[in-house]
């Protein structure tokens, strides 16, 4: 195995407006949206801490100041819970200060994914680092990062999480041109194209937002116009990676995600992952389970 750096830190792009969820974010992060008791943000520092990687850095925006609270120590909080007593709820609340060690820095205004990543350059540094986007939540039982992490220490250069979606899908997504390799869930990525219409999609194995990025990104991202939306994409910069050899920073493999994906990026996806994760907790679904099949026959 190559001598690669090892990837110790996880960059948390959360400085989008949250359009889609308004008027619930015009005061409130979308990242601090719950999924059930606990905000979808702090389910993607605990997959970070979870693939060792205890230097999360949140890239935020304006009204994002409850994503630091959330993290922070709550002292009158926890002193009214440990005078009741209620150790169950006090260690809830100490647990978010306690999964890694938290920075922050802002995004001064939405110019896109990759501006945000750019955003991470000073705290990054000559290191490589992943990229957790808060809009999917990957099921604690699947390792997908680890696995990600895995695949870098091997090939080195950046690495990609890839699912595959139904064509008609495609073009909500970056898509992925791949080449098979020795190991059936890793591919080479040859070339990225960001949201294509599905008649023009290369594949439909889509990126979702899970990344280990080599640092050479930033110097691609310095370099790299607006596209699609008139924002600078992440995407594209990894498009420039992936003809790139080792010495500069390529290349880009793809990991084959087969695994369990919860999207919040939207209202209907928001409520599945709020019931599957509800379904699946062994305090509620006892209760909610059986209360669900009464209800969906109910309207049926």
């Amino acid at each position: 195995m190559a001598d690669f750096d090892p990837v110790t830190k996880a960059v948390v792009p959360a400085a989008g407006l949250g359009t889609r969820f308004l008027p619930a974010t015009k005061a409130t992060p979308k990242e601090m949206l719950p999924i059930v008791d606990k905000p979808a943000i702090q389910y993607v520092v605990e997959e970070a801490a979870s693939a060792g990687l205890l230097d999360v850095l949140m890239v935020t925006g304006k009204n994002k100041r409850s994503i630091e609270d959330h993290f922070d120590r709550a002292f009158e909080l926890e002193e009214a819970l440990e005078a009741k007593g209620d150790e169950q709820r006090l260690s809830q609340v100490r647990e978010p200060a306690s999964l890694a060690t938290l920075h922050y820095v802002r995004q001064g205004e939405p110019k896109g994914l990759g501006h945000a990543v750019l955003c991470a350059k000073q705290h990054v540094g000559d290191h490589p680092f992943a990229c957790l986007l808060g809009d999917d939540l990957i099921d604690y039982r699947d390792h997908l990062l680890k696995r990600m992490i895995e695949v870098r220490n091997t090939y080195g250069g950046s690495v990609i999480a890839l699912m595959e979606v139904p064509r008609e899908q495609v073009s909500l997504y970056g898509v992925a041109t791949i080449e098979a390799t020795s190991e059936e869930d890793v591919v080479r990525v040859t070339d990225l194209v960001e949201k294509p219409p599905a008649d023009e999609a290369p594949s439909n194995w889509a990126i979702i937002g899970r990344y280990v990025i080599d640092p050479a990104v930033f110097e691609v991202l310095e370099n790299t116009p607006p596209g699609r939306g008139n924002e600078i994409q992440l995407t594209d910069a990894l498009r420039t990676l992936a003809t790139l050899g080792p010495e500069d920073g390529g290349p880009v493999h793809g990991v084959l995600f087969r695994g369990r994906r919860y999207d919040t990026g939207d209202k209907l996806d928001y409520l599945r992952t709020v019931v599957k994760f509800a379904a699946d907790r062994k305090d509620l679904a006892p209760e909610f389970v059986p209360w669900l099949r009464e209800f969906l026959d109910e309207i049926s």
